[in-house]
């Protein structure tokens, strides 16, 4: 026998949108990261985060509008049939990906911008300590948390996109 109280909540039940019973996107930086991430280490983790950068909608949903704007400039910049100034995976800082498994640190986070290194580790272990630590610099935009720059080290030697994006401009 159907009683008010189930009536009420099968009615409110059947009421829920869609859209709504979907998971929402990350809202905040770790999150955001975390999913990124675990995406990358799926499988035997050579499968790298350039999918964060691979077209302009990949762009448009994890980078801030001035990293992406930067970037347009940049590619538009680039002569036909060169390959842009980014010419390896940054999300995993290597040409090669391999991520075994990840830790996601915030180091810095307030109203409006973050900062929040991922150290990575991999199935081999060639590359030095300072390699495996990329860093990204958020800002809020709209109410949702972008990427406004990735940061990390090759043998030693720092690097950022916004930088080689910056310098690419120059040449």
């Amino acid at each position: 026998m159907l009683t008010r109280r189930s009536f009420v909540a099968a009615s409110l039940l059947a009421g829920i949108s869609p859209a709504l019973a979907e998971t929402p996107a990350p809202a905040d930086p770790l999150a955001t990261l975390t999913a990124i991430y675990a995406r990358a280490a799926k499988g035997k983790g050579d499968g790298g985060g350039a999918f964060i950068i691979e077209n302009k909608a990949a762009k448009a949903k994890y980078l801030s509008k001035a990293l992406v704007a930067l970037w347009a400039k940049a590619d538009a910049h680039t002569p036909k049939g060169d390959v842009g100034p980014i010419d390896f995976d940054p999300v995993t800082n290597s040409q090669e990906p391999d991520v075994k498994s990840f830790k996601v640190d915030a180091e810095k986070m307030e109203a409006d911008k973050a900062i929040v290194a991922v150290t990575i580790t991999g199935h081999r272990n060639d590359r030095k300590p300072a390699d495996l630590i990329v860093r990204y610099d958020f800002v809020r935009e709209a109410g949702s948390w972008r990427i406004d720059d990735i940061r990390g080290a090759s043998d030693g030697e720092a690097w950022s996109i916004r930088k080689m994006l910056t310098d690419s401009l120059k040449s």
